[in-house]
C-alpha cells in the first residue's frame, strides 16, 4: 500500500491505440493527489474519456501502466479496482426504488444488512434526498436522479471517484447548481475525485487542478487560477476562457519580453515572452479582454492603439465590447458596467491600451 503522500492514481508511459497505428493518448505520465478534483478537459476526441475509462478499467492500456494506491491496476477487473462512477446518463436500475439503487454496491460487497440501512441513509443525507428512499428513478427529476448517481458512487467509501460528463443532460440552471453541491460534497469528505468534461466554465468551477487535453497530449496541467491567467500555449490561452488572438513575427526579443509585427499591418505589440522561438519566427499573442482598459493616458500604457467600435452587447455586469484594432475585427473589451463608465458609441474611435505582462507571446496557433 502507497503511502499517504503518494499520489492516488498514477500514470506511467500511458498510450492507448484502437487501431493499432493511431495513437489517441500519447505518451501520459501524471499523477493524481489524494483527496483533489482533478478534472480533464478538453474538445470531443482528446483523449480525456479515454484516459477515464482506462483507469476504471473499461479500456486496458497499450502501453504503459495505471497505479491506484501504489498498486498496478492494469490486469485488475474494473469490479475489483473498488471505484466510485457517475455517467451522464446515470445508469439507474428503473425497476429498483432509490434506497435500492445505493444497496447495490453495498450487497456486492457483500456488507449486513444494519451496515447497508446506516450507509444509505448517510448516502441519501448527503445528497438531501432523504425522503426520497422509496420512490424510483422514473418519478424523480433529472437532478434527483443525478444525485441519487453521486450518492450510489459514494455509498461504499471509495478512495476514488470517476465521473463522465456527468452534468450534460441538465439544463443550465440545474447544471450550475450540482456543479456547487457536487464541489461541497467533495470538500466535506475529501474524496479523489477524477472529472471529465468538455466545458470550461465548469472545471473552472470545480476544479483544484485540470489537465487541459488536445491530441491525446496534455497541453497545460495547473490550477484554475494559473491556466487561465498563464497559459503556456496557445491552444490553452484560446480554450480557456475568452481571449483575443493576435498573430504576427517577432521582431525583438529577450529572455523576458519581446515585440511582435502583427499581421495585416496592425502595428508593434510589446509583450511577455513566454514560449516563443527567436527574432523572425511567428508567434500569437494572447490577451484577455478585461485587462483592456478604455481611454487609457496617453503614455500610461506600453501598448495603446486606436481601435472602432463595432458591437455593444449589454450582459448585465459588464458590456461587451467588440472593436476592430490592431488589423482584427474580432477583438474584444469587457467594460464594467459601473455609473461612472463612459458610455461609447457603435463606429465611435476610441483608444485602448494594456500592459506588456498581460499580452502573453505563445507559440504560432497558424
Amino acid at each position: 500500500m502507497a503511502e499517504n503522500n503518494d499520489p492516488l492514481v498514477r500514470f506511467v508511459d500511458i498510450q492507448k491505440s484502437y487501431d493499432g497505428e493511431t495513437l489517441v493518448i500519447k505518451n501520459l505520465n501524471m499523477d493524481v493527489t489524494r483527496g483533489e478534483f482533478l478534472t480533464m478537459l478538453g474538445p470531443s476526441g482528446s483523449g480525456k474519456t479515454t484516459c477515464l475509462m482506462m483507469v476504471a478499467g473499461f479500456e486496458p492500456a497499450t502501453y504503459g501502466e495505471i497505479y491506484l494506491n501504489g498498486q498496478p491496476i492494469n490486469n485488475v477487473s474494473p469490479h475489483k479496482r473498488g471505484i466510485g462512477m457517475v455517467f451522464q446518463n446515470y445508469a439507474l436500475f428503473p425497476h429498483k426504488t432509490v434506497a435500492e439503487n445505493l444497496a447495490f454496491p453495498l450487497q456486492v460487497r457483500k456488507m449486513d444488512k444494519e451496515e447497508c440501512k446506516r450507509r444509505i441513509k448517510r448516502a441519501l443525507d448527503m445528497v438531501q434526498l432523504a425522503e426520497f428512499g422509496d420512490r424510483r428513478p422514473g418519478q424523480l427529476s433529472g437532478g434527483q436522479q443525478q444525485r441519487v448517481a453521486v450518492a450510489r458512487a459514494l455509498v461504499f467509501d471509495p478512495d476514488l471517484v470517476l465521473m463522465d460528463e456527468p452534468l450534460g443532460a441538465l439544463d443550465k440552471n440545474l447544471r450550475e447548481q450540482m456543479q456547487f453541491e457536487i464541489k461541497h460534497i467533495h470538500e466535506e469528505l475529501g474524496v479523489t475525485i477524477i472529472y471529465v468534461t468538455h466545458d470550461q466554465s465548469e472545471a473552472l468551477t470545480m476544479s483544484n487542478r485540470i489537465a487541459v487535453f488536445d491530441d491525446g497530449i496534455i497541453q497545460q496541467l495547473a490550477p484554475p487560477s494559473v491556466l487561465y491567467e498563464k497559459p503556456e500555449n496557445a491552444f490553452v490561452a484560446q480554450f480557456i476562457g475568452e481571449n483575443n488572438r493576435l498573430v504576427g513575427t517577432i521582431v525583438a526579443a529577450d529572455k523576458e519580453h519581446c515585440q511582435v509585427e502583427v499581421d495585416n499591418g496592425g502595428g508593434l505589440i510589446h509583450a511577455k515572452s513566454v514560449n516563443i522561438a527567436g527574432v523572425g519566427e511567428r508567434a500569437t499573442l494572447s490577451l484577455r479582454p478585461e485587462r483592456v482598459t478604455m481611454e487609457p493616458a496617453e503614455g500610461s500604457l506600453p501598448n495603446i492603439f486606436d481601435a472602432r467600435v463595432q458591437e455593444l452587447i449589454y450582459l448585465g455586469d459588464h458590456i461587451r465590447t467588440r472593436v476592430t484594432v490592431c488589423g482584427n475585427d474580432d477583438f474584444v473589451v469587457k467594460i464594467s458596467n459601473s455609473a461612472r463608465q463612459t458610455v461609447f458609441q457603435k463606429g465611435e474611435t476610441v483608444r485602448i491600451g494594456w500592459e506588456v505582462e498581460d499580452c502573453r507571446a505563445l507559440d504560432p496557433s497558424d
